[in-house]
């Protein structure tokens, strides 16, 4: 059984960098799937791919055209189509793209099949990385609902931290399985200790570091994919030393 991570916080706080990070450390491991669940997300450009479908498309051309669907296909058989044809392969990982959320109708059924299709392609997969947007529903309308470890960054400030600690709460509070999850404050080397207090108030007993990166902030400026950071740079080095002092 592969091992599901999923990446959130609020907006600015580096998200996607270290979702970036994170599929090319594991990628070096096995071929990893990536889903970028955040509507405002760039992963496909971290990644150095381009998605020309997303998940909100499939759903809303699916809504408008069901009545005109060929009867030599079920609509299951029809949806995993589409989604095989939505997916973007890459050399070391695969990447799927929710998109936007539902417009006005009823999406249940439609989401329903989604969410079935995600669950069983992400059993194909050693890992999977989800980059997701700061609220916790779109995790669980639309992508696997079991998550084996859940990094919640925030910047280095009591606000970030606190909103770092409700985003842990609600995880908790909606039809997920969440089987770890861990505070990874961005842009610093080290914890301050005026900060020590707040992180444990919020509940993080796992709590890491991701410090701020030349090269990410030169690719950021020359539009490089992340994916192409130097192996020795120091956010990369950083994220396999998370990886491999919590097991993954």
């Amino acid at each position: 059984m592969g091992k599901t991570i999923a990446v959130s916080g609020k907006g600015g706080v580096g998200k996607s960098t270290f979702a970036t990070l994170l599929v090319k450390a594991l990628s070096e491991k096995s071929v990893v799937l990536a889903v970028d669940a955040d509507p405002n997300s760039t992963l496909d450009a971290m990644l150095g791919v381009e998605v020309n479908q997303t998940i909100g498309d499939l759903r809303e051309d699916l809504l408008k055209n069901v009545g005109d669907l060929s009867p030599a296909m079920s609509k299951q058989d029809h949806v995993d189509y589409s989604l095989r044809m939505a997916m973007v392969e890459a050399d070391k990982f695969d990447l799927v793209a929710m998109g936007r959320q539902e417009g006005p109708g009823c999406y249940c059924y439609i989401n329903n099949i989604l969410r079935t299709y995600l669950d069983q392609l992400s059993a194909n997969y050693d890992y999977v990385v989800i980059d997701n947007e700061a609220g916790m529903e779109h995790l669980s309308r639309r992508t696997t609902r079991n998550v084996d470890m859940m990094f919640i960054l925030s910047d280095p400030t009591k606000h970030g931290i606190v909103t770092a600690g409700r985003i842990r709460e609600l995880s908790g509070s909606l039809d997920l399985q969440v089987k770890d999850r861990c505070l990874v404050i961005s842009r610093i080397a080290e914890i301050p200790e005026l900060l020590s207090p707040v992180i444990e108030e919020a509940g993080f007993d796992c709590r890491e570091v991701f410090p701020e990166d030349q090269n990410i902030m030169e690719s950021s400026l020359t539009g490089d994919p992340l994916i192409d950071l130097p192996a020795d740079s120091v956010a990369y080095t950083r994220t396999k030393e998370i990886l491999s002092k919590l097991n993954i």
